[in-house]
C-alpha cells in the first residue's frame, strides 16, 4: 500500500510544544484547504520536524500541538546544510520569480536582488514592493520541497552595496557568471572552479540580467576579488543560468 507524505508547513510562531501559523499562512490552509481541528501535518520550526495536530482555526491564525520528532532519511549532510548565495539581477518579474521558486526548492540559502545597469528602471523601482511577495514565494517553495526553512531572501541591493559588511558571506567563495574578467582566464567553466574548491562550505554566485553585466559591473566584481566563471558555450536565459549554477554549486558542496 502507497505510503502517503503529510503535507509540510513552516511555523510561524514556536513556543515549546505549540506552533502557530498566522496571517495569509494560516487563511490558505483555513479556508483554500479547509482545515479542521485535529488534522496532523509535519510542522518545521526551524531546526527540526515534528508532528503536529491542528488544536484551533481562525481566519488569521491556526494553531498545532506539537508531538514526535520526526526522522528524516540519513545523508551526508543535512538538506538545507550547503550555504549558496545567490546575487540575482533584477529582470522581468515572472521569470525572476520563477527562478527564485526553483532555486529555493533545490536549496538556495539565501537570495540577494541586485539592481544592476541593464535592469529596467521600473522593474528596479518596484523592486522594493515586491519583497513582501517574494518572501511568500520562497516560503511556499520551501514548504513544497519539505526543507526546514525557508531561504532569506534580502531587500534589493545596489551592486555595489554587496560588498557591505554581512551581505555576501566574508568567506565564501565569491563567483560572477561572465566569460572573462580583467586577469582572468577567459572561458573558465564554473564545474572547473567548483571542483577546486579548498575548505570553503560557502559559495556566492552573481547571476547577471538579460544581456548580461556591463563592463563596468565586471571590473567592479573584479576588483572586489569575484572570480569569473561561465556555464558553457551556449547562452542562457537569465533564470535558466541561475538554477543551472545554483545546483552546480549545490553538488559540489555536498
Amino acid at each position: 500500500m502507497l505510503k502517503m507524505t503529510r503535507r509540510r508547513w513552516i511555523a510561524d510562531e514556536v513556543s515549546g510544544d505549540t506552533a502557530a501559523l498566522v496571517g495569509e499562512h494560516a487563511a490558505h490552509l483555513a479556508r483554500v484547504l479547509r482545515a479542521e481541528v485535529g488534522q496532523e501535518f509535519d510542522i518545521a520550526t526551524g531546526d527540526e520536524v515534528r508532528r503536529g495536530t491542528i488544536t484551533t482555526i481562525s481566519h488569521d491564525r491556526i494553531e498545532f500541538a506539537l508531538g514526535t520528532k520526526q526522522h528524516r532519511r540519513p545523508r551526508s549532510k543535512p538538506f538545507d546544510a550547503p550555504k549558496i548565495t545567490l546575487a540575482l539581477a533584477i529582470f522581468k518579474f515572472d521569470r525572476m520569480e520563477w527562478a527564485i521558486e526553483k532555486c529555493t526548492e533545490i536549496g538556495v540559502a539565501r537570495i540577494i536582488p541586485v539592481i544592476a545597469r541593464r535592469s529596467d528602471a521600473h522593474l528596479a523601482t518596484a523592486a522594493v514592493k515586491r519583497h513582501e511577495r517574494w518572501q511568500r514565494i520562497v516560503r511556499q517553495a520551501a514548504e513544497q520541497s519539505r526543507r526546514l526553512a525557508p531561504p532569506e531572501i534580502a531587500a534589493p541591493v545596489k551592486l555595489k552595496e554587496l560588498d557591505s559588511a554581512g551581505v555576501v558571506p566574508t568567506g565564501a567563495l565569491r563567483v560572477v557568471l561572465a566569460e572573462s574578467l580583467a586577469g582572468s582566464e577567459e572561458g573558465t567553466r564554473l564545474a572547473d572552479v567548483l571542483q577546486s574548491l579548498p575548505t570553503a562550505d560557502e559559495v556566492a554566485l552573481a547571476v547577471g540580467p538579460e544581456g548580461g553585466w556591463v563592463s563596468g559591473e565586471l571590473a567592479w566584481f573584479h576588483e572586489s576579488g569575484w572570480v569569473a566563471a561561465s556555464l558553457g558555450d551556449t547562452i542562457l536565459r537569465a533564470e535558466t543560468a541561475a538554477i543551472v549554477a545554483t545546483a552546480l554549486a549545490l553538488d559540489a558542496l555536498r
